[in-house]
C-alpha cells in the first residue's frame, strides 16, 4: 500500500506520521517535521479532502516554523542552584538538570524568558544524585512555557551526630 501522506514528497523536512479518514472525522493527518534542530508535530482533523488535508497540514507546519524557535537553556549536568541541606555531611547540594533542557517559544521573545527555582519543603540528608529538590519554572509574560524538576547533582550523606544536633536547632529558627 502506498503512503497517503503526500507531505512526505512535498516537504523534505517531513518524516511522518499518520493519515486517516472516516465519514464522521473527515480526512485527518498527524505530521512530523524537523528543521534547524526543531521538531514540530501538526494535528489536523476534519479536512474535506486529501488535498485539503495536505495543504492545511503544510500551512500549520509553515506557521509553526515561521513563528516559533527552540532554545537550549542548559546542558546535562549544569548546576543551576545551590540548595541548603539539613543534617548532612555538607550544608549545600548542587541542583540542576540531568538532561539537556530546551524550550520552544515565539520568535523574538527569548530575552523576556524568566526562570524561577521553587522549593516546597526543606531538604534533609541523605540525598542521592537524581533526587528531586524542587522545580524550575520558565515563563514569558506570566505564561508558563516549561516546567521541570531541579535534581540533586551529587550525593549528600547524613552528617555526624553533632551536625544533626546543630542543624536541628538551626532549622527550628529558620522555619
Amino acid at each position: 500500500q502506498h503512503n497517503r501522506n503526500k507531505l512526505l514528497w512535498r516537504d523534505q523536512t517531513v518524516d511522518g506520521m499518520k493519515t486517516g479518514h472516516t465519514e464522521s472525522a473527515g480526512y485527518c493527518l498527524v505530521a512530523s517535521a524537523l528543521r534547524d534542530n526543531m521538531r514540530l508535530i501538526s494535528v489536523l482533523l476534519g479536512a474535506s479532502s486529501e488535498q485539503s488535508r495536505t495543504e492545511s497540514s503544510q500551512r500549520l507546519l509553515e506557521y509553526g516554523f515561521r513563528t516559533f524557535e527552540t532554545h537550549k537553556l542548559y546542558k546535562a549536568g549544569d548546576a543551576l542552584s545551590e540548595v541548603r541541606v539539613w543534617q548532612g555531611d555538607k550544608t549545600e547540594v548542587a541542583g540542576g538538570v540531568m538532561d539537556d533542557l530546551y524550550v520552544s517559544m515565539r520568535k523574538g521573545r527569548y530575552d523576556q524568558l524568566k526562570g524561577v527555582v521553587q522549593f516546597d519543603r526543606s531538604i534533609d540528608a541523605p540525598i542521592r544524585r537524581g533526587d528531586v529538590l524542587g522545580k524550575i519554572v520558565f515563563s514569558d509574560d506570566g505564561q508558563i512555557l516549561k516546567q521541570t524538576n531541579l535534581l540533586a547533582l551529587e550525593d549528600v550523606s547524613e552528617g555526624g551526630w553533632w551536625r544533626r544536633i546543630v542543624d536541628s536547632v538551626q532549622k527550628l529558627f529558620a522555619e
